[in-house]
Order: structure tokens, then C-alpha cells, then sequence
């Protein structure tokens, strides 16, 4: 965090060393602009989230600006030399391999540090996977929440489901291929059968948009072997109270109850438990004493 009230004039001091952050192409070549071009060739230094993938861009523009790395795994390391470069006026340019950086992408940390530091930072407009899928899916943009990539694990997915379950907003996720199967099941169990989009190989020759309920596109992707990075946009909760999720437990007794989350969601019995009483506001103690001594 920075403290304080800060006012940044990102063009008063053309002498001071300068953060870009420079959004590239999703896919599509083309959609570059002419200023972050410009950009890229002026800078000191581009730190790239991969060399191999920006050296592409670059030999592609005729750009020789030297590059670093600077990504996940190195990024704290990395952050010092960066600094130093700014500090002795040079300005840098931030990137990822596609898209806005610090968007499910590194980035956020350095800009954080600038921002301490008094430098300025610029960013420039450009391509974003998330917002072309949110207004290609034919649902509400006027309110929506960009998520990113919910976490692997089936508990913890449906953990931040039910925390996104009552929001009013179209809800924007990240998905590999290898997890857009599973993500959706855990999006129908937890959100029930909602209207939603799933797009892929966005700008790309093969770009393709699903339209249609949960349960329609998990029929249709069950034989399919995808391919290709999946946004999915989800339509919002209502004002309604949503039974829904009551509804899918309302015939289970409490042992088959438990017994669903243990078989079908993976959970270990104690967690089973603790989520059986959740969804039927009981005691865990109840639940318990139920599964474990009465059965």
C-alpha cells in the first residue's frame, strides 16, 4: 500500500523514469496499437512475463529494445533492478505474454512500487480477453465482477462459488482446457443451471463463442476434446431468493446428505459434515451425532 494523498501528472516531468504498462495481442497481430509500438521501441528496457514469447512481437514490429524477464517466479528479485533503472531516469515497459499485465498476469507489484516510489505509471488501453468475451456473450455489462482463474481444487472452487453465488453481477472466469469441464460442473452444482458463455481462441482464426444454459454446453463439451484458453461469463444472481440450491438437497436425508459431498465432490468426511450443516443451518455437532452415531 502507499501512504498518503498522492497526485500523479503522468506528463509534467518527461525527464522522470517512467512505467509503461503495454497490453499485446490476445491473438491477433493486428490489434496492437501505434502508440504502444511506439512504446516499445523508446523504453530502456521491456520486461516481458516470457522473453521467447515477446521476442515474436518484437521481430514481428522490427523492435530491438532489449528484454528481461520478469514473471511469477522472479518477479521480487527482478523488482530492485527495474527500480534502479528508474531511479537513474529510464522508463520500462511491462508485458505479458497477452493482454493487460497485472491482470492474472504479473504486473500489479512493481506498479505498486512505483506508485511508493513516486514514479509515474502509465498505462495504455489495448487487448483483454475477459472484456471482449463479457460483451461477445449477449449478457449484462453493465455490471459485472472479473474473477480470474478459480482455484484447482474441487472445495475450494466451490468455496469461492458460494461466495460469488448471491452477487447480481455477470461474473467473468478464466479457464484452461484441461479444467473448463470440471469448472462448469462446479458452477452448475453451486449456481445453479444459469444462462452463459464460454469463448475461446479469442481474435484468432478458430474463435468460437458457446451461448446457452449451464447444463446445455456441459452436454455438448462432454465428448469434446478442447482446446484453446476459455473465458466463461455467467449470468448474475437475481433480487429472488434462489432455492435452488436447497432444492437439489431437499429429497437427501442428512447420512446422504453427507455421503454426496464425500463420493461426488471429494470431500473428507469431516468436511462433509461441516457443509451439510451449513446448507441446513443445524448444529455440526447434529450432523455428527447423525452420520456417525445413528447411522
Amino acid at each position: 500500500m502507499w501512504y498518503g494523498l498522492k497526485i500523479q501528472k503522468s506528463f509534467d516531468n518527461q525527464e522522470a523514469g517512467t512505467v509503461y504498462v503495454v497490453p499485446t495481442p490476445i491473438g491477433n497481430l493486428e490489434d496492437i496499437t501505434y502508440r504502444a509500438l511506439n512504446v516499445l521501441r523508446t523504453v530502456s528496457i521491456i520486461a516481458a512475463e516470457d522473453t521467447r514469447n515477446t521476442k515474436k512481437l518484437l521481430n514481428h514490429f522490427d523492435i530491438a529494445t532489449h528484454l528481461t524477464s520478469y514473471h511469477e517466479h522472479n518477479k521480487e528479485a527482478k523488482e530492485g533492478q527495474l527500480i534502479a533503472r528508474l531511479e537513474n531516469g529510464e522508463s520500462i515497459a511491462i508485458v505479458s505474454d497477452a493482454g493487460m499485465p497485472g491482470v492474472s498476469d504479473p504486473g500489479y507489484e512493481i506498479v505498486r512500487t512505483a506508485i511508493n516510489q513516486d514514479f509515474p505509471v502509465v498505462v495504455l488501453p489495448g487487448a483483454n480477453a475477459a472484456l471482449c468475451a463479457l460483451v461477445g456473450s449477449g449478457l449484462p455489462s453493465t455490471e459485472f465482477l472479473f474473477y480470474g482463474f478459480l482455484p484447482r481444487k474441487k472445495q475450494e472452487k466451490h468455496n469461492e462459488l458460494e461466495r460469488l453465488q448471491s452477487l447480481q453481477a455477470t461474473l467473468l472466469f478464466y479457464e484452461s482446457p484441461f479444467r473448463v469441464k470440471d469448472t462448469l460442473a462446479a458452477i452448475l452444482e453451486v449456481l445453479g443451471n444459469r444462462q452463459i458463455a464460454i469463448a475461446r481462441e479469442l481474435t484468432k482464426r478458430y474463435e468460437e463463442y458457446t451461448r446457452g444454459n449451464v447444463d446445455e454446453i456441459i452436454g455438448l463439451l462432454e465428448e469434446k476434446q478442447l482446446k484453446g484458453e476459455f473465458c466463461i461469463v455467467v449470468e448474475g444472481g437475481t433480487n429472488e431468493k434462489d432455492t435452488s440450491k436447497e432444492l437439489w438437497w431437499g429429497h437427501l436425508s442428512v447420512i446422504e446428505h453427507v455421503n454426496h459431498y464425500i463420493d461426488n465432490v471429494g470431500m473428507h468426511n469431516k468436511e462433509a459434515i461441516k457443509q451439510v450443516a451449513k446448507d441446513r443451518q443445524m448444529a455440526k455437532r447434529a450432523v455428527y451425532q447423525m452420520y456417525h452415531v445413528n447411522n
